[in-house]
């Protein structure tokens, strides 16, 4: 369903855990066979290893720019979902309220996030009551210039909260924002980590477009 929804991903999730799995794998044989080709002193062999390993990054990474390069930002409304797909694309977020209150001295926002287990993404065979507990997320808000904002405080459930299939739960997130700040966008991914920089088709990836919430 990858390619029919708003997610972190624009490349099945699966293939992409596998692509990682055995570029990773591959490259660890190669350097066993180098290894063994320089303790035999066998260059025929080294260069044959040199070349498929080149082959195979040229491919790997062809596919990771490649979806990056053609990957677009998205602007989600308010109650719209955005999954999130790192095996299965199981949790959806949505907006599901914003509040601002003008101050002086900047304007406060508390913004109402909903956390939701799609049960229709489940197998037959997965135990209905089997929990899922999310990947850390990042929340931020972006404004027109680029500035990126923090949450103040966070109230209500953990997003890090397990959840069984059909249950959901809200998150309220509080931002203090300069009053000139404009076209603000919420921006909600898996907190990096060295793997989604090359993993294909991953938000987190290099050069790829985003999927934002408008406010």
């Amino acid at each position: 369903m990858w390619h029919s929804i708003y997610s972190n991903m624009n490349f099945p999730a699966p293939a992409a855990a596998v692509g990682f799995l055995a570029a990773c794998c591959g490259t660890l044989l190669s350097l066993c066979a180098l290894v063994m080709a320089a303790f035999v002193r066998k260059r025929q062999i080294a260069q044959l290893t040199l070349l498929i390993v080149a082959c195979g990054a040229f491919v790997y990474f062809g596919l990771l720019f490649g979806f990056s390069l053609a990957s677009r930002d998205h602007l989600l409304t308010q109650g719209q979902e955005k999954y999130f797909c790192e095996i299965d694309c199981h949790l959806a977020y949505s907006v599901t309220g914003v509040k601002a209150e003008p101050a002086s001295a900047f304007t406060r926002y508390l913004i109402t996030l909903r956390t939701r287990f799609d049960e229709t993404t489940t197998s037959p065979q997965r135990p209905k009551n089997a929990p899922l507990s999310p990947s850390p997320r990042t929340v931020q808000l972006i404004d027109s210039h680029g500035a990126i904002y923090s949450p103040e405080s966070v109230a209500g459930t953990p997003l890090t909260k397990p959840l069984i299939p059909g249950q959901s739960y809200t998150t309220e997130l509080s931002f203090r924002i300069p009053p000139d700040a404009r076209d603000l966008r919420l921006l909600v991914t898996t907190t990096p980590q060295w793997p989604d920089h090359v993993a294909i088709g991953d938000e987190n990836s290099w050069l790829h477009r985003k999927t934002y919430f408008s406010l």
